[in-house]
């Protein structure tokens, strides 16, 4: 979470709700007490923590995202900086979207973790049709939700994880749509430009 904050703080003033800092000051103040809470072993409160923190960082990415197009006609922004918001925007669309996958896929870490048999699961990854031994089970980590929402953000879709459940299916369509809008308006804008 502090990750994507701080991404999204290398973008121009303009394109930030409030001060270009507040989304990484809020992004602290909400990890102080949900660091305390999951040390704690207050793992519902972390997780509400967790919700809210992710839950701001995705409303002040598509707010950035809608003032960078609203911008484009009017030619408020530079080519460099157009692309270097671009960036910004297409790797916090990355790693918010990432978050979400593994805080809500199949419980989030806890439940993954304390699950005995097949998981609940929302996606099937290619490694859970792998077995060696009956009881051996494989949980996906967050590297491995980073990997599905890198995917979706660049080939518009899952490339080797099969989308199960409906949630994950818009939730999916959602993060597409923000990645097309930002690598087809504004960083073709941009390129047209130079």
């Amino acid at each position: 979470m502090f990750a994507a904050a701080l991404v999204h703080r290398s973008m121009p003033e303009r394109l930030s709700v409030g001060p270009s800092w507040g989304l990484l000051v809020i992004t602290v103040i909400l990890l102080i007490p949900l660091i305390y809470s999951n040390h704690r072993g207050h793992y519902n409160v972390s997780r509400i923590l967790t919700f809210a923190a992710t839950g701001f960082i995705t409303a002040a990415m598509i707010a950035s995202l809608a003032l960078l197009v609203t911008g484009i006609p009017k030619h408020l922004d530079s080519p460099q900086t157009l692309l270097r918001s671009a960036v910004s925007l297409w790797l916090t669309n990355v790693v918010v979207f990432a978050l979400w996958y593994w805080k809500i896929d199949a419980g989030g870490p806890l439940g993954r973790d304390k699950a005995h048999g097949d998981l609940d699961s929302s996606f099937l990854f290619p490694q859970m049709l792998i077995r060696d031994e009956p009881e051996e089970i494989w949980s996906p980590q967050f590297i491995d939700y980073l990997f599905l929402a890198f995917n979706t953000s660049t080939a518009f879709s899952p490339t080797d994880t099969a989308v199960l459940s409906r949630w994950a299916k818009v939730v999916m369509m959602v993060q597409s749509i923000i990645s097309l809008m930002i690598v087809t308006l504004l960083a073709a804008r941009a390129v047209g430009i130079l």
